[in-house]
């Protein structure tokens, strides 16, 4: 058990209600959808199975990790679920198959080391999310850490932040290479300096509103040039408050930020937005100047950028590394970024499909100790050690290998991201997690592993919980019908891309039987290896060959079903036995 501290009375506090609740609950004296929208905004969420198997989301603000949390993540896991948790694309930390009855023992675990699953779910301020490398990235115009804690800290339990219209989502980046991804969310942030008459530059924000993914995808669109640093947290309540005075509370499906673009205009929602944030001052709960937290312990940049165009680098970006090299070399490669300004180092730890084992967590906590190194869990679903040595890069890398997550290319071709997929979602069509891992193999296989500047990520529906809409190579699931019989198949896109202020969605490049879709990628991440010129990026290397269609008309052959007589693996899904059917349940994240 990981050494604990003093549950804090707003914690304790919640644990109680939530113990209070589930006894009336399980008496039959609460209302089945009552108790439904109450645990779904304490993090609860129902699974596919039915029942009392339930998915607990634990909220980990911009990844930042400490050892004692990393011990009782493992512990949960061991005790209370399947012996792993799940890294999602927002930076929580999931289990699955928790019996609703030990919920209250999980909270009040969880708590004992300062973590939550308050408003992991919900109609409610999510998981404030944060660039993984902020504090260490060599491009940050600021580091937006103490930022992204400031905004969890004042929206958590916020009276205004619980029964939102629909759910609302915040990113912060450190500079335009957007690695936390602020350009899909209800508000981005990015880190932007200005120049001042007297030649010196002003570090502040551009902010970003109204984007989402889902089945209708909505490019963020800027609310400002500039907004100061003194602004910054008036003006994302002003965005939330704007949000719960208009948002659609008669049809969740149009509820989102995003479809008031659509309904009022992105001018009348700015101009109602900061007429809300010039009046904000006679509120209660103004949150106006630099926060505390970051008057503490400062938002200096690591790195060394003071524009607004700042050059993506992020990862090293690797064409092929050949396989004799030495592994730590093929490691150091493709896994350590350094900063400029700090001398930082930082490394990758990979996680496989997101997982880390009990196991795993306890010796990540230990390897934190020991090299008193910083950790955060990215968004891409894998771990970085941040504040290393260059003399302690070697002893990481023999650590990471004795746990198995000490592969070269963590966030490279390799690491595919998937959503949890039929294995526990209500919505799921396809089993995106078992597609993920043929893709991981196939391009092993290939050769093609190593290979640097192209992402793939598979979503289980079109809802985009696998954020498929953003990658360079994008699939969905989607129920095929062939030959008489039902059969699991995916959408391909291609081209999607997030960064420099911008976003572009993938393009639809065609239809694949899920069982050929690892052939197709190999293929795709084969011709790009080969075909591209000296730095030059997936998407332009698209565009030169011809766009989303033409490439995928070079694949047309593999949309085909055999007979289930002749191929009957291609009706069966991934990690599954049986034919496949597309049971599509009631999406709590809808409700």
């Amino acid at each position: 058990m990981a050494v604990t501290r003093e549950i804090s009375p707003a914690a304790l506090a919640d644990i109680e209600k939530f113990e209070q609740q589930l006894a009336l609950y399980l008496a039959g004296e609460l209302d089945e959808d009552v108790f439904k929208v109450f645990r779904l905004n304490n993090g609860i969420y129902g699974q596919r199975q039915g029942g009392h198997n339930q998915m607990v989301r634990v909220k980990i603000p911009y990844g930042r990790l400490e050892p004692e949390q990393l011990e009782m993540l493992g512990f949960i896991g061991e005790e209370y679920s399947r012996g792993w948790g799940h890294i999602t694309t927002r930076q929580n930390i999931q289990f699955h198959f928790v019996p609703l009855e030990r919920i209250p023992a999980v909270m009040r675990d969880l708590a004992s080391v300062g973590l939550t699953t308050r408003e992991a779910c919900g109609d409610t301020v999510r998981n404030v999310q944060g660039c993984h490398l902020a504090g260490a990235c060599p491009f940050e115009v600021l580091d937006i850490s103490p930022w992204a804690e400031a905004a969890y800290r004042h929206f958590l339990r916020n009276p205004y932040a619980q029964r939102l219209p629909r759910k609302f989502k915040i990113n912060f980046s450190g500079c335009s290479t957007d690695c936390g991804q602020a350009m899909f969310n209800d508000v981005g942030v990015i880190a932007v300096a200005r120049p001042l008459p007297d030649g010196t530059v002003e570090p502040g924000f551009r902010v970003f509103i109204a984007g989402g993914l889902g089945a209708n995808p909505h490019p963020a669109q800027a609310l400002e040039e500039f907004t100061s640093r003194e602004d910054l947290l008036p003006t994302i309540e002003a965005v939330l408050r704007t949000f719960d005075h208009y948002g659609n509370r008669d049809n969740k499906l149009r509820a989102r930020l995003k479809w008031l673009v659509d309904t009022m205009g992105i001018d009348e929602l700015r101009r109602r937005i900061l007429k809300e944030r010039k009046f904000l001052r006679a509120s209660a709960t103004w949150p106006g100047g630099v926060p505390a937290v970051v008057q503490e312990v400062g938002d200096a940049p690591a790195g060394v950028s003071t524009t607004i165009d700042a050059t993506p680098v992020g990862v090293p970006v690797v064409l092929r590394l050949p396989g004799e090299r030495p592994p730590y070399e093929r490691w150091e490669t493709a896994n350590v970024v350094r900063g400029a300004a700090k001398g930082t180092v930082s490394a990758y730890a990979f996680a496989r499909l997101g997982d880390i084992t009990s196991a795993q967590f306890r010796a990540l906590a230990t390897i934190q100790r020991d090299l008193k190194a910083e950790v955060r869990v990215t968004n891409r679903q894998n771990v970085v050690f941040r504040g290393l040595t260059e003399a302690q890069l070697h002893l990481l890398h023999f650590r990471l290998e004795a746990i198995g997550m000490a592969e070269p290319g963590a966030e490279l071709a390799r690491d595919v991201v998937a959503c949890p997929g039929a294995d526990t979602c209500n919505l799921a069509v396809t089993q995106s997690r078992g597609l993920a891992d043929d893709i991981g193999k196939a391009l092993e296989d290939a050769g093609l592993a190593d290979v640097g500047g192209v992402r793939i990520n598979i979503s289980g529906c079109t809802n985009s919980c696998g954020q498929h809409h953003t990658s360079d190579i994008g699939f969905f699931g989607a129920e095929r019908r062939a030959h008489g019989q039902s059969a699991p198949g995916y959408q391909m896109l291609l081209g999607g891309h997030v960064g420099q202020s911008q976003i572009e969605f993938g393009l639809k490049a065609l239809r694949l039987p899920a069982k050929n879709v690892s052939q197709a990628v190999v293929a795709v991440v084969g011709r790009f290896a080969n075909e591209r010129e000296a730095g030059e990026t997936f998407p332009t290397w698209l565009e030169r060959s011809g766009g989303a269609k033409a490439v995928g008309a070079e694949l047309a052959h593999l949309d085909v079903f055999p007979t289930p007589e002749e191929g009957p693996e291609y009706y069966i899904d991934f990690d599954e036995t049986g034919p496949f059917s597309a049971e599509i349940g009631v999406g709590e994240c809808a409700t």
